[in-house]
């Protein structure tokens, strides 16, 4: 056995001048990887390339955790706020990818919360029992049977993301936003006149018990949140997921709040992914908006993310969700794959 292995096993059957590959050992005695780099050495000398291929590949594995560590230090018991949406909500690989990082995020010392949304689930549920789905300047219209299957549709998607946080590993707790966020009805302004539109039962949230957040936390647990809240008579309201994440990442002060969506981020030209802006600031976003370069959709999102980030969040990111390890490769690499807006 070579004087190197003899180190390593500490066995006394050494032989210095052993140059013939690796005699048999005890295979329990190594961690899996290097017991196979062993396996692969231990065959004749014209296949040991293999095996020193199969360790440059751990080195490379190792280089990663090594350029990681900044950023893992740095981000140590930082609260991130981090927002489900599009495809990651409804394709359950994507999902519980997703989660696996969030996982890693709890694991490596950060404490994430997740919100969620569960739009096309509601309406696919909607239309099971009839009722007509009908959208007003982007905000579904909930009526009294309306709001009764959004709370149980949400419910039911936020039992799933806990199961999945549970079975990757995680120590999940179901948080009913009913149960923290406090809201107050809107309507919309109608096109032309102005005049108030009726939403039904659409909220906004005015108030976060952030307190009961922090105590999940304290526990080193990770809430996740369904987009729900109540008036002060106890009224069910539904809230745009987007909004919601943005007012509790407010009001725990989160050192980031994440967007995983269907879209890399915001973009120059939206027909040209290759078009990311990496970083905007908070005061250049009434010159995108103005611009067009931030229209639709994106334009509420980003004005939230403005709120959150004047309440006190430090920085808000927006990522492409089906791209794999995505929220890993955001916040623990040298370069993020998505936008980041700073204040």
């Amino acid at each position: 056995m070579s004087a190197r292995l003899c180190r390593e096993t500490r066995s006394a059957e050494c032989d210095p001048d052993a140059t013939e590959g690796v005699p048999p050992v005890r295979p329990d005695w190594y961690p899996g990887a290097y017991r196979q780099f062993l396996a692969d050495s231990a065959e004749p000398r014209g296949l040991r390339s293999e095996g020193e291929n199969r360790m440059e590949k751990l080195i490379e594995k190792a280089s990663v955790l090594v350029e990681a560590l900044p950023y893992i230090q740095e981000f140590r018991d930082s609260v991130v706020v981090v927002k489900l949406g599009g495809s990651v909500m409804e394709d359950e690989a994507q999902a519980r990818s997703v989660l696996r990082d969030v996982v890693f995020m709890e694991c490596a010392g950060m404490r994430p919360v997740v919100v969620h949304g569960g739009g096309k689930a509601i309406t696919a549920a909607l239309k099971a029992a009839q009722i007509e789905t009908r959208f007003i300047q982007g905000l579904r219209y909930t009526c009294e049977r309306t709001i009764g299957v959004v709370d149980r549709v949400l419910h039911e998607e936020n039992a799933k993301l806990v199961a999945m946080v549970r079975e990757l590993g995680g120590k999940p707790f179901a948080v009913s936003g009913k149960t923290v966020l406090r809201a107050e009805r809107i309507t919309a302004a109608g096109p032309g006149t102005g005049a108030a539109l009726d939403l039904g039962f659409v909220g906004r949230v005015v108030n976060v018990d952030s307190e009961q957040i922090q105590w999940v936390l304290n526990r080193h647990e990770v809430p996740v949140v369904a987009p729900l809240a109540r008036d002060m008579s106890g009224q069910a309201y539904n809230i745009n997921a987007d909004m919601a994440a943005c007012q509790i990442a407010a009001a725990v002060r989160a050192a980031k709040l994440v967007f995983l969506s269907d879209v890399p981020g915001i973009l120059r030209d939206a027909a040209d992914p290759q078009s990311l802006i990496s970083t905007i600031t908070l005061g250049e976003i009434d010159g995108y908006i103005s611009r067009g370069v931030i229209s639709g959709g994106m334009t509420p999102k980003v004005r939230s993310a403005a709120d959150a980030l004047q309440a006190g969040c430090r920085k808000v990111h927006m990522i492409d969700g089906r791209i794999r390890h995505s929220l890993l490769l955001e916040f623990f690499t040298d370069h993020g794959i998505g936008t980041q807006i700073t204040p």
